[in-house]
């Protein structure tokens, strides 16, 4: 093979670090774009939180020290004595006093969230408990087993057999009646029905916590003890045939056992709110609906005037050059941060006019929708809106909702239009809540409905959807009171 040089001229797609930090910036969420702001005003000098307002001083005037001394000086009611009368109150002494349970309006600015005290865990109310309790060591080593091995629901997550094994490296002699003697106690303590080891036991321990003059007490303990599945079953016959029991009694007995709580646990745990962050707010306003950016979601940014007042345009020295690329740095930020509202404003609007009928009258009305549809609207690559519509939310008057709940599929009608598959989602929720709880509608029943209603599903798309949505099937739904 003989070497040659050549020549050739070609155009291909490069993409540039200001392109790359733009799509980055881009498929950000909330939280994420507020780690890269902060870590960019750590690491860039040229960059900084623009104020709105001029902080004001709390510097006071002469003259006002010298009146607010003179105040002092006159028997004002500034001075605290050392001791106050047995009999005398504050009222009485001072003026203005603001008590904590007054009716006084808090200040603006005051973040009620600095007066939530964290609630206790059910492991550490489980634990108090036992302190309060008179345990032995052994037992009180056993206890703290048990109660590491109770999840948050308030159920046993390891069996007998396995928390006695577990203790024998410290325990050689114990025995495992020990350890079940003192699961017992820990059976006794707040909330009722801790420590079971399923649900039938967890609801007889409840039910053997109530006063002997319950009626049907000992009815339902027979009942969730040995045909807790006939009743979960919704087997009414069976059950009144053995418990000799009629239709009344036998409601009564259900009722009481429905009276009771199946997971314990969450009465003591303290799930605390997560809350959502909209990008943007959607509003109805002279019959149009308006979309605008979420203010809060990033701080305003802006170039330092006085590090860039110090480039010198002559000065090739090595602070000088570093003081420029800082400040490219930071102008290439703010454009991609511009960049990144103005798309996400753009898509959020076409959003909101394709979906008009879903913010009038609910996902019944939404319309279907796939990203080719926004991406070829508003003149973009459909992996463009898909960054876009990751992890931002829309705050509207049915509630906040993720950009990507908008695109559903479609399911042709009878008329030759289309329907969206959240519309369907929507149709059966509301046939299946008003559904007679005796005789609820199966798959079949629904898709004839909604055919009814122009809408061709076949009855395995209805099943999908359903198990989706978490709905059970029509026989678990049956409900005998």
């Amino acid at each position: 093979m003989k070497q040659s040089l050549q020549l050739r001229i070609s155009q291909q797609l490069t993409m540039t670090p200001q392109l790359q930090q733009a799509i980055r910036l881009l498929q950000l969420s909330t939280l994420d774009l507020h780690q890269e702001i902060q870590q960019v005003l750590d690491s860039n000098l040229m960059l900084e939180i623009a104020e709105d307002e001029p902080a004001q001083s709390d510097e006071v005037p002469d003259e006002k020290r010298t009146e607010l001394r003179e105040t002092t000086s006159e028997g004002s009611q500034t001075d605290i004595p050392d001791e106050l009368p047995v009999d005398s109150s504050w009222e009485d002494v001072y003026d203005n006093v603001q008590l904590s349970g007054s009716s006084t309006a808090a200040p603006e600015n005051q973040d009620f969230e600095t007066y939530r005290c964290t609630s206790p865990t059910l492991v550490e109310h489980l634990l108090w408990q036992m302190e309060l309790a008179k345990f032995s060591e052994p037992d009180r080593a056993i206890a703290i087993a048990i109660i590491d091995s109770i999840n948050s629901e308030g159920y046993l997550t390891s069996t007998i057999e396995d928390i006695h094994l577990g203790l024998l490296n410290q325990m050689e002699a114990l025995e495992i009646e020990e350890v079940r003697a003192v699961l017992h106690r820990v059976q006794n303590f707040d909330p009722p029905g801790v420590a079971a080891a399923d649900l039938g036991d967890c609801l007889r321990i409840q039910l053997c916590q109530l006063p002997d003059d319950v009626v049907w007490k000992h009815t339902a303990i027979e009942l969730v003890t040995h045909f807790l599945d006939q009743l979960a079953a919704q087997n009414q016959p069976r059950l009144k045939r053995l418990l000799d029991l009629n239709d009344e009694e036998l409601d009564q007995v259900i009722a009481l056992i429905r009276s009771l709580n199946p997971r314990p646990g969450s009465a003591i745990e303290n799930h605390e709110s997560q809350y959502v962050i909209p990008d943007v707010f959607v509003a109805k306003n002279k019959d149009r609906w308006q979309v605008s950016l979420n203010p809060d979601i990033a701080p305003k940014l802006r170039v330092n005037p006085y590090y860039s007042s110090m480039i010198k345009r002559a000065d090739n020295s090595s602070d000088n050059a570093c003081l420029r690329n800082h400040l490219q740095e930071a102008r290439w930020f703010l454009k991609s941060l511009q960049s990144r509202s103005d798309t996400l404003l753009k898509v959020a609007r076409c959003i909101v006019e394709r979906q008009r009928d879903f913010l009038e009258h609910g996902p019944i009305a939404m319309k279907p929708m796939v990203l080719r549809d926004v991406a070829d609207e508003v003149e973009m690559h459909e992996s463009t809106i898909s960054r876009v519509t990751t992890q931002k939310y829309m705050h509207t008057p049915k509630g906040i909702y993720e950009f990507k709940y908008f695109f559903s599929s479609h399911v042709s009608t009878h008329s030759g239009g289309e329907c969206s598959s959240t519309a369907i989602r929507a149709f059966i929720q509301e046939l299946i809540d008003n559904e007679p709880q005796a005789k609820p509608l199966s798959d079949h029943k629904i898709a004839q409905l909604l055919q009814g209603k122009g809408i061709n599903v076949a009855r395995r798309t209805i099943a999908k959807y359903r198990e989706a949505m978490s709905i059970p099937a029509s026989h678990e739904r049956k409900r005998i009171l």
